[in-house]
């Protein structure tokens, strides 16, 4: 099998390629001109174009199957070099701008939701993922492959600024390793040039990594799946809560090094009369006394089948409220891709369901 040159931060591309410095001339062909082959990278001479294609795949992605949202979101399906398949979510976060005389103001704004694991093993009770368990972790270059194909496809300008979360197919941390090598690939000036503090990984909680990802220094955001406010609706919810209990969580949280501007973002899921009552707000306000935190609620989106249902609009605003009360910078996240196969997983059970992947 083709090496994936993907995944390869530039300085291990240029031990693997002589002289090292074309190492820089091929980052710029696959991240900022999105080369669709070695044949085209023509300041390279002609044979190392022919061993390059020998020795190395381009893009280990192959777009499968989009669906497009009214709001502007579109969910990707990409398919892997072993036939399984992937998630990877574009969200339109605000409309292109231009001033009063005609001149731009600022592009369009995105943030690109990306996987780590083909399917997870925290088996949440909420998430559809989980439902067809864990296969394999993503490469570095398959993780950072999935931006690539959207750029491609979108036509987005290597330049232009987007947000990332690792928060789609799996958990980023039961894959530190790569996501932590995409992180770096990312935010080569040489390469995407994407910021690690425009960079957020997503955890459902796991302490002793996240107090690993905190001695990497990355520089990147941190958010934790939080959805619970007590240990046994957490274990209902999130399994993994009997190896990783809230108390665990917060102490590696508070250990963790954050950018004086950042905080640490927990995510709430807020599901219909299992945790959207002011009795969890207020515990909430008190697990996070003393934590720089920001919370943002989300809405649970419902998929055919589960047994959990979205709240109302009212009890999400009085959680809020509550917690703004008691100064906790609080949001409530705009429902994105309602339209379409949004939650997470739902439209790669939806293809195996149609024989597409594996």
């Amino acid at each position: 099998m083709k090496k994936i040159i993907q995944d390869y931060i530039k300085e291990e591309l240029a031990q693997e390629i002589q002289p090292s410095f074309r190492a820089k001339q091929i980052y710029n062909w696959v991240y900022h001109k999105h080369a669709d082959s070695f044949e085209e990278m023509a300041n390279l001479p002609k044979s190392m174009r022919s061993e390059l294609a020998e020795q190395f795949e381009l893009h280990p992605l192959v777009q499968v199957s989009k669906q497009e949202s009214r709001d502007g979101s579109i969910k990707y399906l990409f398919r892997l070099h072993d036939g399984h398949t992937v998630e990877a979510v574009l969200l339109l976060m605000k409309e292109v701008q231009y001033h009063e005389d005609g001149t731009l103001k600022h592009h369009r704004r995105y943030t690109v939701c990306i996987s780590s694991q083909v399917g997870c093993k925290v088996g949440c009770a909420f998430c559809l993922t989980a439902k067809g368990g864990f296969i394999r972790n993503l490469s570095a270059g398959e993780i950072v492959d999935q931006v690539l194909e959207i750029y491609k496809d979108q036509g987005i300008p290597s330049n232009h600024r987007v947000n990332l979360v690792y928060m789609g197919m799996g958990e980023p941390l039961d894959n530190l390793d790569n996501v932590a090598k995409a992180v770096k690939i990312f935010s080569d000036m040489d390469g995407m040039s994407i910021s690690p503090n425009r960079q957020t990984i997503s955890t459902s909680g796991l302490s002793s990594k996240i107090e690993r990802l905190g001695k990497m220094d990355l520089g990147i955001n941190l958010a934790i799946s939080l959805h619970a406010v007590d240990d046994e609706l957490r274990e209902r919810l999130m399994p993994i809560n009997k190896a990783y209990n809230i108390a665990s969580i917060m102490e590696a949280v508070r250990n963790f090094p954050v950018n004086q501007r950042k905080k640490v973002l927990f995510e709430y899921l807020v599901i219909k009369d299992v945790n959207d009552d002011l009795n969890a707000a207020k515990k909430l306000v008190k697990l996070l006394n003393g934590v720089k935190a920001k919370v943002n609620l989300i809405y649970f989106n419902p998929y055919p089948g589960t047994e959990f249902q979205r709240p109302e609009p009212e009890d999400m605003r009085k959680f809020q409220e509550y917690l703004l009360s008691k100064g906790v910078l609080c949001t409530i996240r705009e429902s994105k891709g309602l339209d379409i196969s949004a939650a997470c997983g739902q439209l790669r059970e939806q293809k195996l369901s149609e024989g597409v992947g594996r």
